[in-house]
């Protein structure tokens, strides 16, 4: 059986290539067919596949040895820590995912519509308006203020400040290149050895610094509910704290501080990102972006907006990749990867699938409404797939529910620029290259809200 075909150039070159332009890399890949093999320096050589059915025998490596958290280990365990959904394999994984579940259930985080409306509208009131400005800007202002109220739950006004300040420091510095692409030798020494912690200009030290100031603050908030629980908190470090798995074990701090820095980078950046895209698309499709207000505007939105936004996440993915590395050889349409191999379903190729979306670079939200809906849903993949779908993703979904509908209701968007903004690689997420220059007016006469609706949505 044959190993599969790939790129000629020399892994230096392959990786260069993928950080200058991330969409023609995977597509001169796909050139080679639907199975495709890339070589990034450092790493195992690495299977992608293109096609939705493809990307179901990738996820289903989860349970057949393959290993998402092994892979993530290298880049992301500096800033999420090792005991993170995104960092563990195997019995830890479920463990923390049982114990996480509850909490993110879409039920649950529907009660928090209302708080989530309050800051989206408090924030949105500040925007300048007639000039240009970068949305994605303001939407990371208000995901990060949604973290630290209902996720971390903090009231302190003092800490509250200091956390507005640390916590975009840390996922900056923490997606450094100078940190993430380090090997973890080096890397760790330069993290905790104290000679190099005197040297203040390295990255890794800034990035030592602020984690150890989020920490504190994160860990003094931890002894002090533990001291004096609230049993009425509804905020999910709370919850966390009062978890108890099937042998009655709590989450140590040093698990819960994890998955609260899990949250920050999964609902805080990538979830601005994902809104900054979804308005991208919106004021470059008037069609579309009228019909929302509309619908919106009569009370009845609720299927179109859920639509808007997969469309959205669809034809602009936040995540590359779904990369798994294995423990046990694989077959994948008709190749033969070797174990300590990884392999990996490309997001935006299989979002660009023909055979599941004709003219897959028009923006129709009606893909996800019409009777080919179900298998469209089947090839939606943006928070990954298989057991392994992000466990935040309801509160995701909830955010972007809420705060267009609140954007929609108070202002009127156009773009800076009618052009169309490429996706640029940031860290592991395709972001907007000019982070979605708009300008804003006052609304008009139409209003109505949805909130209410959307957050009873997110618990069906």
């Amino acid at each position: 059986m044959p190993a599969p075909p790939g790129l000629r150039l020399p892994p230096p070159l392959q990786v260069a290539w993928l950080v200058a332009d991330p969409m023609r890399f995977f597509a001169a890949g796909r050139r080679h067919g639907p199975v495709f093999q890339i070589r990034l320096p450092g790493m195992p050589p690495e299977v992608c596949v293109a096609t939705a059915d493809l990307a179901e025998q990738v996820l289903a490596a989860d349970g057949a040895g393959g290993r998402a958290g092994a892979v993530r280990r290298g880049f992301l365990g500096p800033l999420v820590g090792e005991a993170s959904l995104l960092t563990l394999d195997e019995d830890p994984w479920w463990r923390h995912r049982r114990l996480l579940g509850p909490p993110l259930h879409g039920r649950a985080v529907a009660r928090w519509a209302e708080r989530v409306a309050e800051i989206a509208a408090a924030d949105v009131d500040r925007w300048p308006l007639g000039e240009p400005f970068a949305l994605r800007t303001r939407m990371e202002r208000i995901t990060l203020e949604v973290i630290m109220r209902v996720v971390f739950g903090i009231r302190d006004a003092g800490r509250l400040r200091r956390l507005r300040v640390l916590l975009p420091r840390l996922v900056a510095l923490g997606g450094n290149a100078a940190v993430v692409r380090l090997p973890p030798g080096p890397r760790e020494w330069l993290l905790t050895s104290p000679l190099p912690q005197r040297a203040g200009f390295l990255p890794t030290t800034r990035f030592a610094r602020v984690r150890a100031q989020v920490d504190a603050i994160l860990y003094d908030e931890m002894a002090r509910r533990r001291r004096d629980p609230d049993p009425d908190a509804g905020d999910v470090l709370s919850q966390l704290l009062a978890a108890r798995d099937e042998a009655g074990e709590p989450l140590t701090d040093r698990e819960v501080r994890d998955e609260l820095i899990t949250l920050l980078v999964a609902g805080h950046e990538t979830t601005a990102t994902a809104l900054a895209w979804t308005f991208e698309r919106l004021v470059r499709t008037p069609r579309v972006l009228e019909r929302l207000r509309d619908e919106l505007a009569a009370g009845d939105g609720r299927a179109y907006l859920d639509a808007v936004i997969k469309e959205s996440l669809r034809v602009r993915p936040v995540v590359l990749a779904t990369p798994r590395a294995l423990a046990e050889p694989m077959t994948v349409g008709g190749h033969q990867v070797p174990a300590g191999w990884c392999v990996a379903a490309i997001i935006p190729l299989v979002h660009s699938d023909p055979e599941v979306f004709p003219e897959p670079g028009e923006f129709r939200p009606e893909r996800f409404l019409g009777p080919d809906a179900a298998k469209a849903n089947r090839a939606w993949l943006p928070f990954g797939g298989g057991r392994r779908y992000c466990a935040g993703a309801q509160l995701a979904l909830l955010q972007m529910r809420v705060i267009v509908t609140e954007v929609l209701r108070r202002v009127e968007l156009r773009p800076a620029d009618p052009a169309p903004e490429r996706a640029r690689l940031k860290s592991v997420t395709l972001v907007p290259a000019r982070s979605t220059r708009v300008v804003a007016t006052p609304a008009g006469s139409r209003s109505g809200s949805a909130v209410t609706e959307v957050g009873e949505e997110a618990g069906e």
